[in-house]
């Protein structure tokens, strides 16, 4: 049945949330990571012929798709129609370490080496739209807040992915409403192999201050509206 969906963030460890939940077995991704159906393909290809890919009786059954964090109110409003059940996993990550990420994947596709961009590319990167979008996790959990009840979406913290990789699991597992993963199966699973991409190419401090300015207040104003400490992402 189709029971969650991942929306996002980019850059936020969508793919390790992927690539550990697939290997419980109560879960199952019929059409794998990033189907990106309902910001693609919909509404030109029918919802039914989508949601016909998600029918097993026993399994829990979804996908993970980043770029589901910022789609618009009346996409969330027919998913919604479709599956009012639906559950949902947030994952943030400090915002400014988000779009250093986004910008390096973004000059990499380019195909550009990192001493051809200067600053300004990179400033103009982070104020591109879709990065913008992508780092407003208060706009997108409001928005989808005003269709699903909250207690429908889970939000994670990157941090936690990295840190406390067993009890991240177990949250989605109880959000799931499915037995957690036991201590064999973790272990097989190598849960504390991180999928996280390093690189050794380090913000600077010209523009650490370009996204302090862009995302300092949003910050303040998300942990306001979660109620959660995220001091840690400014300093």
């Amino acid at each position: 049945m189709y029971k969650f969906l991942g929306i996002g963030a980019q850059k936020a460890g969508t793919t390790w949330l992927y690539e550990m939940l697939r290997q419980h077995p109560d879960i199952n991704f019929p059409l794998n990571k990033e189907v990106h159906y309902w910001d693609k393909k919909y509404p030109k290809q029918k919802a039914e012929d989508y949601l016909a890919n998600f029918q097993h009786p026993t399994l829990n059954q979804g996908e993970i798709t980043p770029a589901y964090a910022f789609l618009p109110t009346t996409t969330i409003e027919t998913i919604h129609y479709h599956h009012p059940e639906l559950k949902i996993f947030y994952i943030i990550r400090n915002p400014i370490d988000r779009a250093w990420s986004s910008a390096k994947m973004a000059l990499a596709r380019s195909e550009m080496e990192f001493n051809e961009a200067s600053d300004q590319w990179f400033i103009d990167h982070f104020n591109s739209k879709g990065s913008m979008l992508r780092g407003d996790y208060e706009m997108c959990l409001r928005r989808w807040s005003t269709v699903f009840a909250k207690d429908q979406i889970l939000v994670l913290q990157f941090e936690d992915l990295q840190q406390t990789p067993d009890r991240v699991l177990s949250n989605c597992c109880h959000h799931l409403d499915i037995n957690e993963f036991n201590s064999d199966q973790l272990c097989k699973i190598k849960v504390k192999q991180a999928i996280f991409s390093t690189s050794e190419h380090k913000l600077n401090t010209n523009l650490k201050q370009q996204l302090l300015k862009l995302y300092q207040d949003k910050i303040n104003k998300l942990a306001y509206y979660l109620d959660i400490d995220l001091s840690d992402w400014i300093r």
